[in-house]
């Protein structure tokens, strides 16, 4: 058990410079410029994880690394490396293979974080190699090897990997090679076998913690293009909760699956339920998972409390010194049944780590002759992993264990402020818990269809145009990258001048009134029906990429609360009469699906964007419903849009191979997208 990254990114980069075969890496996330040793590895190769993975295949003939990342949604660009197959796969050695795993359902994710070196070790957990990861188990208030990428300090972090070599890292070089093969169609050979005897890739300094023991591995592998769905971690969860004794201990950064509730809510009912520890945030991370899986879970807290007749379930966050009353900030994922069963890798308790997201988990299980010997070793992890929280040592916790026989009375034993297990009430304001739907929609229990949200969203009549529309948007970019290159390869250019065009918008952003006049602007245009998209690229060449979004989503807004007015003014049956008899099937729909209806409306072009304004005050969805569904449904599109449209002024300004390639990057999308809407709305049609 490798608790805190300081410990597995030393072993992996240690593992990873004995790799004579194969690299193997399975990852929600990657950033090529992170230092796995923030203090120099000094063992003479580069420190940056990009040039060190570079350096290694180029020096050795046999080598090939594999690495899978997950092709993340533009919710998280902003927080992650820009143009990683640039930066891992095109500029790179031919033997480093890079690829953004997309096989999987809407909605859901590749989630496991799984390292295979030479098929001789293995490492499973909740930790990428990216940044803003690393920490020591002491957590110290201030540490200066603990900043991110760009210089600036982050809270301390804590999370949990496991090691293993033998059969078990074999079977797991088995396993990433499968999940290659399905998001790439290639199949990385796998290395010859190697003696049973031999660790080569073993850091020397790490003691296993148990040896010669079985290992299981569990996965979550959602149904998908005909492929059967495998639900192994939460089958292991919900027998683990069955099978409990005397505690359940759980370690993880979310608490929101309504099945795991189910569980745990039948276990506190008996007249011997045992003992339920849950350790976890205080808070979720950011406003916006704060006000979803936040809410979900406090939900979840206040059934369970209502449960818990016999005072045995108890959610508790680990204290830090000097961070005023801040938790640490827990991103494990880890349980313990007793002292029978330690389980240790990427699934959240959380339902699209259940059903959805590609997990990854390894059990083991005291049982067999060496059970007695096997249990005090799962029994030593779980003292470790305590001590680190309540700020003592592994032999004290167990002690604490022995004397009273209860987790949650030896936490209370060993409670010594600030360095403690802290009881958590989450609570959630009730504007915000009546908002919020139930889980289905941030937490869903089974991939999402998108075919079904929108059949049963949208009028059947709107599915026709979608094809077009996404079409017309393909060739307008691809229009105005041909603009692009033909102002830099022929005389357009002597009769544009571009450092003109430049100083006018330098002169806009510089004038007093600019937001009101930006907002302004998209409300006039959107009155007089012109497109809105249209705007939202303007804004972005004018003002750039972050500060164009912002503005862009303000004038959005504004903009659709305008038509929304104008429509609720003007009543329905005007409405009707001005816009079409079929008006009347997409106002019924917008009033009874509310914020789901508007976001699909505002992520798919079905109608243009004014009418759908005056349509929903006409159809009476709640403004409030309104506003949140234009802005959730708006807000990628804004952030592709604004992203394309500087990208674009910056290619004709500094063209390079960063700025050309997101143009290319983001027409190939969209383009890929388009098509697969026309095949899905051919479907429908011909299904009738």
């Amino acid at each position: 058990m490798l608790v805190d990254a300081d410990v597995y990114f030393r072993a992996a980069r240690e593992a990873m410079l004995a790799a004579r075969h194969s690299i193997l890496l399975l990852s929600w996330d990657i950033d090529s410029r992170m230092r796995l040793v923030p203090g120099g590895a000094n063992d003479g190769y580069p420190e940056p994880l990009g040039e060190f993975l570079h350096a290694l295949v180029s020096e050795r003939e046999g080598l090939d690394i594999w690495l899978l990342n997950w092709d993340f949604t533009l919710l998280y660009a902003m927080e992650r490396e820009w143009l990683p197959v640039v930066r891992l796969g095109w500029a790179t050695h031919r033997r480093l293979h890079f690829f953004m795993d997309a096989h999987h359902p809407i909605g859901a994710s590749h989630h496991q974080k799984v390292m295979v070196v030479d098929d001789a070790i293995a490492f499973v957990g909740g930790l990428d190699l990216t940044g803003a990861r690393w920490d020591t188990c002491e957590h110290r208030i201030g540490d200066p090897a603990r900043i991110d990428r760009d210089g600036k300090p982050y809270s301390p972090f804590h999370d949990v990997q496991a090691a293993v070599d033998g059969e078990a890292a074999a079977a797991l070089g088995e396993l990433c090679r499968t999940r290659w093969q399905r998001a790439t169609g290639v199949l990385p050979p796998a290395p010859a076998a190697l003696a049973a005897t031999s660790r080569p890739c073993w850091p020397a300094w790490l003691a296993p913690d148990l040896v010669d023991v079985d290992v299981a591995i569990s996965r979550t592998e959602p149904a998908f293009e005909g492929e059967g769905g495998v639900q192994e971690v939460r089958r292991l969860h919900l027998d683990a909760i069955a099978a409990a004794g005397q505690s359940l201990l759980f370690e993880n950064q979310y608490f929101t699956s309504g099945l795991i509730a189910d569980a745990l809510e039948k276990r506190l009912g008996e007249a011997s339920p045992p003992e339920v520890i849950v350790i976890t945030p205080m808070k979720q991370s950011g406003w916006l998972e704060e006000a979803t899986m936040g809410v979900l879970r406090a939900r979840l807290h206040a059934r369970l409390r209502s449960a818990d007749l016999k005072q045995r379930y108890r959610l508790l966050c680990p204290m830090l010194p000097d961070q005023n009353g801040q938790c640490l900030n827990v991103h494990s994922k880890l349980f313990f049944v007793d002292s029978r069963l330690c389980s240790i890798g990427s699934a959240n308790l959380s339902n699209r780590s259940l059903a959805c997201d590609t997990e990854c988990n390894l059990s083991i299980e005291a049982g067999g002759r060496d059970a007695a010997r096997i249990a005090d070793g799962i029994a030593r992890l779980r003292a470790r992993l305590l001590a680190e929280h309540l700020g003592t040592g592994p032999a004290q916790v167990q002690q604490a264990l022995d004397d009273y026989g209860s987790v949650s009375r030896a936490v209370d034993a060993l409670y010594a402020w600030p360095r403690c297990l802290q009881d958590v009430e989450p609570s959630v304001p009730p504007e915000l818990d009546a908002l919020i739907p139930q889980q289905a929609l941030f937490d869903p229990e089974r991939p999402i269809d998108p075919e079904k949200v929108v059949v049963t969203t949208m009028p059947k009549e709107a599915h026709a145009a979608l094809p077009w529309r996404f079409a017309a948007l393909v060739a307008v970019s691809l229009l105005l990258i041909g603009l692009a290159l033909a102002w830099r390869a022929t005389p357009m250019r002597e009769h544009l001048n571009l450092p003109a065009l430049i100083g006018l918008a330098q002169h806009l952003r510089d004038l007093p009134a600019t937001p009101l006049l930006v907002v302004l602007a998209y409300v006039v245009g959107g009155l007089l029906m012109v497109p809105v998209t249209l705007l939202i690229a303007a804004t972005g060449i004018v003002f750039g990429f972050m500060p164009g979004a912002l503005y862009a989503l303000a004038g959005a807004l504004a903009s659709a609360a305008a038509g929304y007015a104008l429509g609720a003014l003007l009543g329905r049956d005007l409405v009707r009469r001005l816009l079409g008899a079929r008006i009347n099937r997409l106002s019924r729909r917008l009033a009874r699906r509310g914020i789901i209806a508007m976001i699909v409306l505002r992520s798919l072009p079905l109608a243009p964007y004014g009418v759908v304004n005056v349509v929903s005050g006409a159809s009476h969805i709640r403004l409030r419903d309104y506003l949140l569904g234009t802005t959730l449904g708006m807000l990628p599109g804004i952030l592709l849009t604004t992203a394309f449209a500087h990208n674009l002024a910056m290619a004709i300004r500094r063209p390079g191979p960063e700025t050309l390639g997101i143009l290319v990057i983001v027409v190939l999308l969209l383009a890929g997208f388009g098509i697969g809407v026309r095949k899905w709305s051919r479907r429908q049609r011909d299904a009738g």
